[in-house]
């Protein structure tokens, strides 16, 4: 477990893409015990980490980390001044704030509270990089619907995509610019390799699930089955532009 962690952190600082031959300063967001934060040292950068468990800051600083730790919940937002951070990473957190806990809590404002006061505490033109296990594809589209929402670009960084216990998801966001996604590992072929990265802008984009299907009742599930209600000779609807679009409750 400890290995994984530590891999994990690796890749998370390598796709911060941080300028070589300097130090910088790191927020690690659901810190836990401080395994991430070790390799952030060890690599010559000074951070901050902040997690919601008391008993996990308490092995941290049992340990003596090196950052500075803080207790917090994250779908309360981040407390830091604007532009305080050189890149942010997250190992194995983020998916918990699409949970509902308490009746109180809402998922999309806390995802919302979050990628806001993270995108406001990032130095214009860095970079987050958040690892994720994510349930399924409406809670990857959660997720970076408000990633969107916050200003953030990027999209998101499958390594092994056709591997089941290798596979990884790093969601990499781009703060105040757009930038080029990482290449993903163990990716077969370029075509592969594209078709495992989810890229957004600052517009709302369709997400596929993890086996490569349309979100279910998108317009691109409501045409794919037409198409084959078509090809089973049935008789289907001609496609417009208003297939799939809500309509408005009528009063």
């Amino acid at each position: 477990m400890v290995e994984i962690q530590t891999q994990m952190s690796e890749r998370a600082v390598e796709l911060l893409c941080l300028p070589e031959g300097r130090p910088s300063y790191l927020l690690d967001v659901g810190c836990g015990s401080g395994l991430s934060g070790d390799y952030i040292s060890e690599q010559g950068h000074y951070w901050v980490g902040i997690d919601i468990s008391p008993a996990m800051l308490d092995v941290a600083v049992e340990q003596e980390v090196e950052g500075d730790l803080i207790l917090g919940d994250m779908g309360q937002g981040v407390p830091f001044r604007p532009g305080t951070f050189d890149g942010c990473i997250s190992i194995s957190a983020l998916q918990w704030l699409c949970n509902a806990d308490k009746r109180i809590h809402s998922p999309p404002r806390r995802l919302y509270r979050f990628f806001s006061s993270l995108y406001s505490s990032l130095a214009r033109g860095s970079r987050a990089v958040l690892q994720l296990y994510p349930e399924n594809a409406e809670q990857l589209e959660l997720i970076t619907t408000q990633a969107m929402k916050a200003g953030f670009t990027g999209g998101m960084v499958i390594d092994y995509p056709n591997s089941t216990k290798a596979k990884k998801f790093f969601l990499c966001l781009f703060a105040g610019v757009s930038g080029v996604l990482p290449k993903a590992l163990g990716a077969e072929s370029s075509e592969a390799e594209e078709s495992h990265q989810a890229m957004f802008i600052n517009e709302r984009m369709r997400f596929r699930n993890v086996r490569g299907k349309s979100v279910k009742k998108s317009r691109d599930w409501i045409l794919e089955k037409k198409k084959r209600r078509r090809r089973q000779g049935k008789e289907v609807r001609p496609d417009t532009r208003y297939t799939g679009r809500k309509r408005r409750p009528h009063f």
